[in-house]
């Protein structure tokens, strides 16, 4: 009888995704409904000078390896501070500092800047999860104990990846964001209609508002988009940036975005505001990513202040676009102030948490439903003020 012999694994860390190859990171990358774990996206980032130690966000890439085949990664980073992450977990950074202990460093993995829902371990599907899961963790917590990290976190899981790591020791924080659904639209109107009249009315002056001011959008994808635009959405971006000052977060450099011409602009959607008889200089621009049936609003800027412009090109816009094109989730980007209004429910996310000092664990252990239960009543108060018609709410959540 011949013995079956156990596979040979081996971990390998690595603060560079140059030196994995791109076929095979991409092998494991590709079949998910995110882009933002894609080899090019995060290869731009590091590259670009974006991700780096000097910014906060040192990557710290976890690989496993049978023989010379890659068959799990997880995208990591080190950081020296909780910016440029969207979830707030300054109210546990001022406890460990009560209770004396150091949070940062800390190990975070998520897609840099990016609060999008979709992180979780890429693990070649042929594999058992529960046992590559159980590998990747150990190695992360021999990491962290090696290193005197605080703690490991996972923001904006993949929603089927959060229990697998539930049982692997992890705790859920819940909080939400704002996600158009396409609930059967065909047209643009049918979104509309979702609307009680006083809504429909308001959304319709906001975009008349913008036809008034002497503006048409132009919607430009892929090949479609020239080399220069990716320079003025620079601009546009970094100009938003200085607007909010030090919570600004301006990671992203000009080469990150000239670069995404290079390698990744099948994925990019522009939604440009000309003025007429001006094809080529934009007054305004949102910044979007597509894959699939899914949309993601990542960012946006204008010369100048003209009124509801905003709205059409980071909503209206882009929802119209997308019931065009099939896209059944749109995901605008952090912040809803204004969403709810525009038919944006409060949707859940979810982050994955674990600290290696004993009391701050139990304190997260010991509190984190009450914080989570404080979350959902949030979320159900925000999606009872949503104008929609009555007999057509159905969230879905």
């Amino acid at each position: 009888m011949v013995e079956q012999l156990k596979p040979r694994y081996s971990v390998a860390w690595t603060n560079k995704i140059s030196e994995i190859p791109q076929q095979a990171w991409d092998a494991l990358a590709l079949p998910l409904k995110t882009p933002f774990l894609e080899w090019e996206w995060l290869h731009n980032m590091e590259t670009s000078g974006s991700t780096t130690g000097r910014s906060g966000w040192l990557p710290n890439h976890l690989t496993i390896w049978r023989d010379r085949t890659l068959i799990a990664a997880a995208p990591l980073y080190i950081k020296g501070h909780s910016y440029g992450e969207f979830v707030f977990d300054h109210q546990w950074a001022d406890l460990a500092d009560r209770l004396g202990v150091q949070y940062y460093p800390k190990l975070l993995g998520m897609s840099p800047f990016t609060p999008a829902e979709g992180y979780r371990f890429l693990i070649a599907p042929d594999e058992d999860e529960d046992e590559i899961t159980e590998l990747m963790v150990s190695a992360i917590d021999h990491f962290c104990s090696k290193n005197r990290i605080s703690g490991c976190n996972f923001l904006y899981v993949d929603p089927e990846w959060r229990p697998v790591m539930e049982r692997h020791g992890f705790s859920t924080w819940l909080h939400h964001s704002f996600i158009w659904s396409n609930r059967g639209y065909q047209t643009f109107d049918d979104y509309l209609n979702a609307f009680n009249a006083n809504q429909r009315r308001n959304i319709k002056r906001e975009r008349k508002a913008v036809t008034n001011a002497g503006l048409e959008f132009r919607v430009l994808t892929g090949e479609e988009i020239p080399k220069s635009l990716f320079s003025v959405m620079y601009n546009f971006y970094s100009d938003t940036c200085d607007k909010f000052g030090w919570w600004g977060s301006k990671y992203l450099t000009k080469k990150f975005f000239e670069q995404l011409y290079l390698n990744y602009r099948d994925r990019v959607v522009f939604f440009a505001a000309y003025p007429e008889g001006d094809q080529k200089h934009p007054i305004g621009m949102s910044f979007c990513l597509t894959k699939g049936d899914r949309l993601y609003g990542r960012y946006w800027g204008c010369l100048q202040e003209i009124d509801c412009l905003h709205f059409d090109a980071c909503y209206y816009a882009p929802i119209e676009w997308g019931i065009q094109n099939g896209i059944q989730l749109f995901d605008p980007g952090a912040g809803g102030r204004h969403k709810k209004r525009r038919g944006f429910p409060a949707t859940p996310n979810y982050s994955l948490h674990r600290f290696y000092n004993s009391r701050l664990s139990q304190i997260l252990r010991t509190h984190i439903d009450q914080i989570n239960d404080l979350e959902q009543q949030e979320m159900d108060a925000i999606n009872q003020e949503l104008p929609f018609k009555q007999q057509s709410i159905d969230f879905g959540i």
